[in-house]
């Protein structure tokens, strides 16, 4: 494949990969696995940023015998009061979240990075989702969905979490994990071409 119409995806997110199909990128996906610890006192913005960049550096570095085709890669958090909500560790957890969620406006942060030959450019998409007040046994009842297991928030706004979403300013494809808008600028720029055959 030529360089300019094929890159990596160093995710292993089938939300990613799915949009990229939407927008017609050739892709393959490579492994980019990293510790995903938050530093102490790191904001969110900068917490996205770091790995989004820290994902690209790994997946470049690993296809390198492959070629020189461009690596995406992306993170996504989900911030309550300036506090990252990762991923739920169990049903308590997810209860927990998807509580304080309820009723109230959260920022979504998708951090989108691109290393090519010439370097690494990143993007950043800011969302703001708000959701309706949800009891307890709703929430209980979407965790048994399996849906909220593993996704930041512990909610899918693609999903069975759809109904609980009363407002969005921002960038749906942003809040699944890869702002299609910033992704396509970055990939224009690098000569990767869109809506391919």
């Amino acid at each position: 494949m030529k360089s300019d119409s094929f890159i990596y995806l160093a995710s292993g997110s089938p939300r990613r990969r799915e949009l990229l199909r939407q927008i017609g990128v050739t892709f393959r996906v490579i492994g980019a696995e990293l510790d995903e610890t938050a530093f102490p006192g790191e904001s969110a913005l900068a917490y996205v940023s770091r790995l989004a960049q820290a994902k690209a550096r790994v997946g470049w570095e690993r296809s390198r015998d492959l070629g020189t085709a461009p690596v995406l890669a992306a993170d996504t958090a989900v911030v309550l009061d300036t506090r990252i909500l990762g991923k739920p560790a169990g049903l308590n957890d997810a209860m927990a979240m998807l509580l304080e969620l309820s009723g109230r406006a959260h920022e979504v942060l998708t951090a989108v990075a691109l290393r090519t030959t010439a370097g690494l450019d990143l993007a950043v998409s800011h969302s703001t989702v708000t959701f309706r007040s949800i009891d307890p046994s709703e929430a209980r009842a979407y965790w048994e969905t399996g849906e909220p297991s593993d996704k930041a928030g512990a909610y899918a706004i693609q999903g069975y979490a759809a109904i609980f979403i009363s407002d969005l300013k921002g960038s749906y494809s942003g809040v699944m994990g890869l702002p299609l808008f910033e992704t396509a600028a970055l990939l224009k720029a690098a000569g990767v071409t869109c809506w391919q055959r």
